[in-house]
């Protein structure tokens, strides 16, 4: 579908453009800019979308799969945008005989709704720098966050000039129908998804929190009341994005795994205290209101396609994890990695529920430099220990280091892609 709607895009040049019309290479120049116009237009209106939160899309690709996608089409929107406004320059200084400075600014003090497309690539080319990934590394994710809002300026201020000076955009006709329907597309699942969704969410379940318990080093969980919460529509493995009325919390919200499977009485969301924001989260009273986004995700036992399943967690990819237990079936094998039996959360739950639902749950426990994990996570030491793990589903969850050694050895023993399922979080 990607691929389609943008060679339809793409097709709106070809279509009006004449044969043999490219005689200079002034036309030439503008040919280009109007084609990498179009193509950039389109992958902002695309990246908007994969963002836009809306249920329909994270349920059918994931959100994690549509994170990657957005973060894969930022440098191509870039470039696009760049080689557009590079073009168009260059071709129309050729075609009017005057120095590429002078041309630049006569476009952009002179043609229609010019002023607002140079912010918009201002903006761009900011958010492209923000997002290399040594410079990101530096940030808050607060920080990040809402700096990245700003792209949603892009989309506003770049609508004017591409229906007021876009040759194929600027005339009724096709070609104008077909962006303006893209244009309501996307906004429409925007409104939906970060707008209208939540509101009906939250007014339908009244949520607040019912209380804070420690679970560990540096690990509480929150739980969370309200009312027809059987009709909350959640599965195990899913996140929602919480956001907690009280001080110093109500600003922001941030994306939380439920650590138990969803029941009528209440929800459960287990955190790693790492930062301001989880550190203010212990101390939530009873009662604060919850507004919350979602559900979202696609780490849930109905993606699986063999009968058995292998669950990998490690640090706070415990929390899905653990909710996860719940929902598949008898012989599923747990390997729970911790560096000391301190950092271990839920043991009491995790043994009484490898009983009741008949699974096997390993605490994989020392450092990453110790024999005994590191033999375990081998080609060698996996297969010893689960010798069918070639026909099992693989849940993975936890820090990156864990992740990758995870990911390579699953590899190497030939578990075929589509049985591993991820759910790291990382902006």
């Amino acid at each position: 579908m990607f691929w389609f709607t943008l060679m339809t895009s793409l097709e709106l040049w070809w279509l009006d453009t004449p044969a043999r019309s490219l005689t200079s290479p002034a036309d030439v120049w503008i040919a280009t800019g109007r084609i990498t116009g179009l193509a950039g237009g389109f992958i902002l209106l695309f990246q908007v979308l994969t963002m836009s939160r809306a249920g329909w899309l994270e349920r059918w690709i994931g959100a994690h799969d549509l994170l990657i996608w957005h973060r894969a089409l930022g440098g191509y929107l870039l470039f696009a945008i760049l080689a557009h406004v590079a073009a168009t320059i260059v071709g129309y200084a050729l075609l009017s005989h005057q120095p590429v400075l002078h041309e630049t600014w006569t476009m952009v003090t002179t043609y229609e709704d010019m002023l607002s497309a140079t912010a918009a690539t201002g903006i761009l080319v900011a958010i492209g720098l923000l997002a290399i990934r040594a410079i990101r590394r530096l940030m808050r994710y607060e920080t990040w966050y809402y700096l990245h809002l700003a792209s949603y300026l892009i989309l506003i201020l770049g609508y004017g000039h591409q229906f007021a000076t876009g040759q194929e955009l600027s005339m009724p006709g096709f070609a104008r129908s077909y962006w303006i329907a893209l244009y309501v597309f996307v906004l429409a699942n925007l409104a939906w998804g970060r707008l209208l969704a939540p509101l009906a969410l939250n007014a339908r379940h009244r949520l607040r929190v019912t209380g804070v318990v420690p679970e560990g080093q540096d690990m509480i969980s929150i739980y969370i009341g309200g009312r027809r919460l059987d009709r909350i529509n959640a599965r195990a493995g899913q996140f929602f994005r919480w956001r907690f009325l009280a001080r110093g919390c109500w600003w922001q919200a941030h994306p939380f795994s439920l650590s138990a499977a969803p029941n009528h009485e209440w929800l459960r969301l287990t955190v790693k205290v790492v930062g301001d924001h989880t550190e203010e989260l212990q101390y939530l009273e009873p009662g604060v209101r919850v507004l919350a986004e979602g559900p979202s995700g696609v780490f849930t036992a109905d993606r699986r396609v063999k009968r058995r399943a292998l669950l990998i967690a490690g640090g706070s990819g415990i929390a899905p994890i653990r909710a996860l237990l719940e929902d598949l079936p008898p012989g599923t094998i747990m390997l729970y990695r911790a560096s000391t039996p301190a950092d271990v959360v839920f043991r009491r739950e995790l043994n009484w529920l490898a009983s009741e639902r008949g699974a096997e749950v390993w605490y994989v426990i020392g450092g990453r430099d110790e024999p005994g994990p590191r033999h375990l996570f081998t080609p060698v030491g996996m297969k010893k220990l689960i010798p069918d793990v070639t026909r099992r589903d693989v849940f993975l969850c936890g820090p990156p280091g864990l992740v990758g050694a995870s990911l390579e050895t699953l590899r190497r023993l030939r578990v075929p892609r589509r049985q591993i399922h991820l759910d790291p979080f990382e902006f």
